[in-house]
Formats: C-alpha cells, sequence, structure tokens
C-alpha cells in the first residue's frame, strides 16, 4: 500500500485528498469463517484505510491541511447476518476516523466517514440484487427508489471541498434513509 503511494506521489506530487474506498462485501457463514478469512476481511475493509492515510499525513501535516475520507457501510448499523468479517471491518472505520481526526485536526487535517447503504453498482446488481432483495430495500428506504454511486461520489467530492471546511471526525450515513 505505501509502495503504491509513494509512486503515486512521485508521478503526481503531494496527495492532498484520499478517498478511502476498497471493500469487499462477500457474503460468509459464521460456522465457515478461517482466521486466515477472517484476516483477510479486515484487510480488504479496514487494514488500506489506516496504511493509506499513514502514508499521506506527514505531508498533509506539513502543508497544513488535507482531507482524508474513509468509506464505511450501514452493514453494521443495521445488523445486516451474513457478512459478520465485512461489518466488524466497517464498523472499526468509524473508530479510525475519529482517533485520525483527533490526532491530526490540530494540523487542519479533516478526517470523515462515509457510511453508504445499498448502492446500486454493477456488482450488487449482479451478485445480491434479488427480487426480494429490491423489495426489502423499498421497504426500509424512506426514499423508495435505487440510490447511484453517484450520489455518494457527490457527497464524498462535498467533504472534500473547502465547502465543508469545518467538517471532521463525522459518519455520515448516505443510504436513502434506511439506518
Amino acid at each position: 500500500m505505501q509502495a503504491g503511494i509513494a509512486r503515486i506521489k512521485r508521478q503526481l506530487g503531494p496527495i492532498e485528498i484520499l478517498i478511502n474506498n476498497a471493500a469487499n462485501d462477500e457474503r460468509h457463514v459464521t460456522e465457515t469463517v478461517t482466521e486466515q478469512m477472517w484476516d483477510s476481511r479486515l484487510a480488504v475493509n479496514l487494514k488500506h484505510q489506516f496504511f493509506c492515510a499513514q502514508a499521506v499525513l506527514p505531508e498533509m501535516k506539513a502543508a497544513g491541511k488535507g482531507v482524508i475520507v474513509n468509506l464505511g457501510s450501514i452493514t453494521w448499523m443495521v445488523g445486516q447476518g451474513g457478512m459478520a468479517g465485512y461489518s466488524a471491518a466497517k464498523s472499526a472505520v468509524l473508530g479510525l476516523t475519529r482517533s485520525l481526526a483527533r490526532d491530526y485536526g490540530q494540523f487542519g487535517i479533516r478526517v470523515n466517514a462515509v457510511a453508504p447503504g445499498w448502492i446500486m453498482t454493477r456488482r450488487q446488481l449482479d451478485r445480491w440484487v434479488t427480487p426480494e432483495g429490491a423489495a426489502e430495500i423499498m421497504a426500509r428506504q424512506c426514499l423508495k427508489r435505487k440510490l447511484e454511486p453517484a450520489e455518494v461520489a457527490k457527497f464524498i467530492v462535498f467533504l472534500s471541498s473547502d465547502e465543508a471546511s469545518a467538517c471532521t471526525s463525522q459518519h455520515y450515513v448516505v443510504d436513502g434513509g434506511w439506518v
């Protein structure tokens, strides 16, 4: 991770905004989870967020400004089953976010988390959105429509902008009113 960040910095210069958005929401039955599988869920859904932030923080600190947005999920808030590793990692994103915000706010660095709801990405549509799942989404969301990736992206752009200059250490839910 840090080698990748170093390559990006060499090509583009200092990183002023970091969006941590790698994840894998693969479903799993608790009884079948091995230690290796558990570690892999935490690695892909949480570990990179810490180490990518660690790689950009020194330059942000020196510049006296920066923005980090970590992507979580509503799965842990709604108690979704069948994905304990994913949900545990995504709930930890909030703790990581608040810790980094506390440690680096004094240097002008803002750190926030965004917890999307069920966003209709190609992966979600191909793998998880069944007719039953679509009915559940419509029953649970206040907004009775499918949520699109651009809606989350636009909110992240806002958080990354000077318009959100007083926003830090927060967890914003973008879920159409599910939670």
